[in-house]
C-alpha cells in the first residue's frame, strides 16, 4: 500500500491575467495592510515603469522602494533589507521580480524571524545534511511579516517556502525554510514580464521544467504532483517556443507562467536531485544564473539517473512531446530550441571549478535525495564530466 504526505503553501490565492499594479493595491487593502514595502531588482525598479505603477497604484500605502538586490543572494545583502524592514517598520513586503529578490525577501524573513544581525548568524538555520546523508532542518518561527510577490522570470521561486544565500567564504549556496516565508499571495501578470531579457525568461523556463522533471522523477513522487507537473511540463513544452517566436504574445506569457505554476508544485516538497543541488553550486562557484544551471546540468543529471528510474523518465518524455522515452534528449532539444547553453563550457565553467563544485554539492540536500545515490564527490565529477 502506497503511504505519504503532501504538505500545500501557506498561500492564500494565485491572482492571474490581471494588471500588476491594480491586483496588488487590492491585495494590500484586503490584507488590512498599510505600509507595503516594494522589493525588487535594481534594473527592474529604474529601468522600467513596473515597480513605479505598483508603488502610484499603493499611494500612501507604500512605505518605500529596497532595489539592492544582489545575484545570487550572498548573505550580506539578505542583511541589507533585514535591516531596511527593521528602520521602515512595513506591515507587508511586496516582491516584484526574479528568484534573487524572492529568495533575498524569504532569507531575510528568516534573519528576522530569528534576530540574525551578522553573517555568521544564518549559520544555526541554514538546512545542513548529516555525515549519513540526512537533511537536519532547524525549526524556525514566524517572521514578523509576510510578503506578497509579482513574478517576472519563470523560476518559481513564488510556489515555494524554500530559499537560498550564499555563503561567499565558504562558496556554498544554502537553503532556509520556514512555514511563512514564501508568497502569501501569488500574482501573475504576463504584461509585467516583456520587460524581462529573452535569455533570462526562457533560460528560467527550463528551470522550471527542471522542477516539474525531478518532481516527476524523484525517489518519492507523490500523485498529486505527477498529475500537476506532467500538465505544467506539457504547456511549457508548448509555450516556451511560442514566447520565443512571438514576445509580445500575452496570451503564451501567460501559459507559460500557468506552466510554472502547475511544475513547481514539488519545490520544496518532494525530494528533488542533482540538478538542482549541483546547479546551486554553479551558481555559488562559477556565478552561474539559476536558469543556465538547469539547461547544462538537466540533461546529464537524467542520463546519469537513467539506470534507476527509466521508467520516470518515460513519464518525462511523453510530456515534452517525445515517444522513445528519452528524456534527457527531449530536454536537450528543448534547450537547443530556445538558444540556450547546453553545456558548463558554455556558460564559463572550467574543470578547475569541479573540485569546489563537487565539495559543495556534497553538503547540499538535494544532492544526497538523488534518486541514483550520489556517495562521493568522484560521482559529482561524474556528472560534471557528462555535461562538460
Amino acid at each position: 500500500m502506497q503511504s505519504g504526505a503532501y504538505e500545500f503553501l501557506a498561500q492564500d490565492r494565485v491572482i492571474y491575467g490581471r494588471p500588476a499594479a491594480e491586483a496588488v493595491a487590492e491585495t494590500v487593502a484586503k490584507l488590512g495592510k498599510q505600509r507595503a514595502l516594494i522589493v525588487a531588482s535594481r534594473t527592474l525598479s529604474r529601468g522600467t515603469d513596473v515597480v513605479s505603477a505598483i508603488r502610484d497604484a499603493l499611494g500612501a500605502n507604500c512605505a518605500g522602494v529596497f532595489d539592492s538586490c544582489v545575484e545570487h543572494v550572498p548573505r550580506a545583502s539578505v542583511l541589507a533589507l533585514a535591516e531596511e524592514v527593521r528602520r521602515l517598520e512595513p506591515d507587508l513586503i511586496v516582491t516584484v521580480g526574479g528568484g534573487t529578490p524572492m529568495d533575498t525577501v524569504k532569507v531575510a524573513l528568516v534573519a528576522l524571524a530569528e534576530g540574525i544581525t551578522d553573517t555568521a548568524g544564518f549559520d544555526a538555520v541554514r538546512i545542513r545534511v548529516a555525515e549519513d546523508g540526512t537533511r537536519v532542518v532547524p525549526a524556525v518561527k514566524d517572521p514578523p511579516l509576510r510578503q506578497i510577490i509579482v513574478p517576472t522570470t519563470l523560476s518559481g521561486a513564488e510556489f515555494s517556502n524554500l530559499g537560498g544565500a550564499t555563503d561567499p567564504d565558504r562558496q556554498v549556496k544554502d537553503l532556509y525554510t520556514g512555514r511563512h516565508i514564501g508568497g502569501q499571495v501569488v500574482i501573475l501578470d504576463p504584461a509585467v514580464t516583456v520587460h524581462t531579457p529573452e535569455r533570462l525568461w526562457l533560460s528560467t523556463g527550463i528551470r522550471a521544467v527542471d522542477h516539474a522533471v525531478e518532481t516527476v522523477c524523484s525517489r518519492k513522487p507523490q500523485p498529486f504532483t505527477d498529475a500537476t507537473c506532467l500538465h505544467g511540463l506539457a504547456m511549457l513544452a508548448r509555450s516556451l517556443p511560442a514566447n520565443r517566436e512571438r514576445p509580445d504574445d500575452l496570451d503564451a506569457r501567460l501559459d507559460s507562467q500557468l506552466g510554472v505554476w502547475l511544475a513547481s508544485t514539488g519545490l520544496g516538497r518532494v525530494e528533488w536531485g542533482a540538478s538542482h543541488g549541483i546547479g546551486h553550486q554553479l551558481g555559488a562557484v562559477a556565478n552561474v544564473p539559476h536558469g543556465h544551471c538547469s539547461c547544462v546540468m538537466l540533461p546529464s543529471v537524467l542520463r546519469w539517473n537513467h539506470p534507476v528510474n527509466a521508467d520516470r523518465q518515460r513519464l518525462v518524455a511523453q510530456a515534452l512531446g517525445r515517444e522513445d522515452g528519452d528524456a534527457a534528449a527531449a530536454v536537450a532539444d528543448l534547450v537547443r530550441a530556445l538558444g540556450q547553453p547546453d553545456s558548463l563550457r558554455a556558460v564559463g565553467v572550467t574543470r578547475d571549478h569541479f573540485a569546489a563544485i563537487a565539495a559543495g554539492a556534497m553538503q547540499n540536500m538535494m544532492v544526497r535525495s538523488n534518486p541514483r545515490p550520489v556517495a562521493s564527490e568522484d560521482d559529482v565529477r561524474e556528472i560534471l564530466e557528462l555535461a562538460w
